[in-house]
């Protein structure tokens, strides 16, 4: 069993590659709570020691059936007959197991999580979105999804793999994985049950349930045999072979589980339902759209091909290429990460210092220019044109945002003025006229 690393150190490859034996491969890094074999060969769920469990309840009565039941017969039948029934039972057995690793140690039909959350339908990164709005991108819990034959049927959103589940797709809680096709977890597999796997599971508890028919008929045989031989009652017959009498109350005891369980999955696979399906009532109330038919049912379980992984569990983990983000109109970027706002976006944003510094000074510079050089006489003889120097329809009295920030801000690409900036203005504009008039009449005096 492999357990997966620690992570590798980062910052290790300054050039963002990483040598073929350095980088982990797919099974070593499953996010799933799997367990891998033979360095990914084999996948099992986490309750993979209960197979060993499956495999001891199938293999010990087999073996307890050939030595004291198979091999007795041998003896009594001809050679050819008696053989071939510890053959049969020795293939049987061997078939059953066969088809246990097929169902439990392969990819059920497992759905690749996503690294990063879909983008919402009808999202354009390219939209303008007016007055610095964000964009709304929460993700609908659920979306509609139209199937071949034009049912739409509703699917979910799953938050563990970030993606919408294909319709008859569920999340197992056990293992951690969005199983395609989900039909239930099985404990004594140590397995989800699902698309890729459904066949199999449905061969070995049915070649389960012909094993235990097999053993607890010959052990009758055995013991009618010893009847006719002696010439005794049933109950002596079966004195003298405790072996067939534990056999058959174990078989018995288990056909009554795998042979139930068979009839119901042939009613299941006869109606195209799923355990899960059932288990929820469906399809009690409204038409089962996947129905087609006994035939084309019994065909699409069976006959069909097994449709292949979508995950390389043994391929070198692809390096990750970072998002850039996504820019959104009103000031702010998206993240890839739900598509959550994380820059500046606010309503009619002001300038910070180091935006605004160049226009202040700019500015100031301006002012400076007009006023002569005359400290005393405030802007000087010439008063500065403020229609000039900024757009009247971008001056607006309104007080600043900030406390601390300058009397100026930025909006739209051009500059607005303060109500105090423009008194100030205005005071030093008529002290400078007083200044002017009074000089002219004592002149004139």
């Amino acid at each position: 069993m492999y357990s997966a690393p620690p992570p590798p150190p980062q910052g290790s490859d300054p050039s963002g590659l990483t040598n073929g034996m350095d980088t982990p491969r797919v099974y070593q890094t499953w996010k799933g709570n799997n367990r891998f074999f033979l360095q990914g060969r084999f996948i099992f769920g986490p309750d993979v020691r209960s197979v060993a469990l499956t495999i001891f309840l199938i293999a010990a009565p087999v073996a307890v059936f050939c030595v004291f039941v198979a091999k007795k017969l041998m003896n009594v039948y001809s050679h050819h007959l008696g053989i071939s029934i510890m053959v049969v039972a020795v293939a049987f057995t061997l078939y059953d197991l066969a088809l246990l690793l097929l169902t439990s140690g392969r990819d059920p039909g497992i759905i690749p999580r996503n690294a990063h959350p879909p983008e919402p339908e009808g999202f354009d990164g390219n939209a303008e979105v007016g007055g610095g709005q964000t964009p709304h991108l929460r993700l609908p819990r659920m979306k509609d999804v139209t199937l071949a034959n034009g049912v739409v049927v509703k699917v979910k959103y799953c938050d563990t793999c970030m993606l919408y589940r294909p319709p008859r797709c569920s999340h197992c809680s056990i293992c951690n994985n969005c199983v395609e096709r989900f039909d239930h977890h099985c404990p004594w597999v140590g397995q989800c049950i699902g698309l890729r796997n459904y066949r199999f599971f449905f061969m070995f508890i049915f070649s389960t349930t012909l094993l235990c028919v097999y053993v607890f008929g010959f052990c009758w045989v055995y013991i009618k045999r010893i009847m006719d031989a002696e010439q005794t009652t049933v109950w002596k017959a079966m004195t003298k072979t405790p072996a067939s009498i534990v056999l058959i109350i174990y078989t018995f005891i288990s056909v009554w589980f795998v042979g139930g369980l068979t009839v119901f999955h042939l009613y299941l696979i006869s109606t195209n339902q799923t355990t899960y399906e059932n288990f929820r009532y469906r399809y009690d109330r409204r038409v089962n759209p996947y129905n087609k038919g006994v035939a084309n049912n019994f065909k699409d379980t069976f006959c069909n091909s097994v449709a292949p992984s979508k995950n390389k569990f043994r391929d070198m983990v692809p390096q990750e290429s970072s998002l850039p983000p996504r820019t959104v109109s009103g000031g702010g970027f998206i993240s890839p990460n739900m598509g959550k706002a994380v820059g500046d976006i606010e309503m009619g944003r002001k300038a910070g210092w180091a935006e605004a510094g160049g226009g202040l000074d700019e500015f100031e510079g301006r002012l400076s220019n007009t006023d002569g050089h005359d400290k005393d006489n405030g802007f000087g003889n010439a008063s500065p044109d403020l229609s000039q120097t900024l757009p009247t329809e971008n001056i607006e009295g309104r007080a600043p945002t900030h406390p601390r920030r300058s009397s100026w801000g930025r909006k739209s690409g051009s500059w607005e003025i303060s109500p105090e900036v423009l008194a100030l203005a205005a005071a030093g504009v008529g002290e400078s006229n007083r200044h002017s008039s009074g000089s002219t009449t004592g002149g004139n005096r």
